[in-house]
């Protein structure tokens, strides 16, 4: 190879060089132009709808109103293994949807926290349905997994959370109620009827002496 063929290619490699490192300049510049507003897009408050709102106050109604309503059951029969039973079920249902939460840090749709898998709200309301269903008979289950079902909807519509987290609350919840609640022979009907109304939603006990 001649000396000016060897003084050619080696330009030509210091120019591909160059070409190179100025590419990946601009990528850089690029990507540090783009993150920014990326970032701003993604933390921006997201401003919920008057409907949205009004679902999204159901949902926390029903999440409390449903778990009392099966301690009212229990307490009205007096059932204290139920107490039991439903208590641990309770337990396991927060310790691991808690768990989750701080373990994925999944970011909410509407960029509140990170605290977006799985439901809470889902797994409340499911594990309730579940022991009022296991423990007292299934077609008393039936009002309260409407109930659950409409709240796992409402988590999604409301943009409190994705499908796949309230999937996932509806599966704790129900699977820790399966476990660890048993059939019990009842004295008295108790029924647990759906309450709707134009401001939110909750659930009525009847209870037969």
């Amino acid at each position: 190879m001649t000396a000016n063929k060897r003084k050619n290619r080696l330009i030509f490699n210091i120019k591909r060089i160059s070409a190179t490192r100025h590419i990946f300049l601009i990528l850089i510049l690029t990507a540090y132009a783009i993150m920014p507003a990326a970032m701003m897009a993604e933390s921006d408050p997201f401003t919920p709808s008057a409907a949205q709102k009004g679902i999204r106050t159901s949902t926390d109604v029903i999440a409390v109103t449903l778990p009392a309503t099966a301690l009212a059951v229990t307490l009205l029969e007096r059932d204290w293994e139920g107490l039991k039973q439903g208590a641990i079920s309770a337990a396991v249902t927060a310790g691991v949807t808690i768990g989750l939460k701080y373990l994925v840090k999944e970011r909410r749709p509407d960029f509140s926290n990170r605290h977006s898998f799985p439901s809470g709200h889902s797994a409340v309301t499911f594990a309730a349905a579940t022991y009022i269903g296991k423990r007292y008979g299934w077609k008393w289950s039936i009002p309260a997994y409407a109930l659950s079902t409409y709240t796992a909807w409402g988590r999604i519509y409301g943009r409190k959370h994705h499908w796949w987290d309230v999937a996932a609350g509806a599966a704790i919840g129900a699977a820790s109620s399966f476990l660890f609640t048993h059939p019990y022979m009842r004295k008295h009907e108790v029924a647990l009827v759906p309450a709707v109304s134009d401001t939110g939603a909750g659930a009525a006990l009847s209870f037969a002496f």
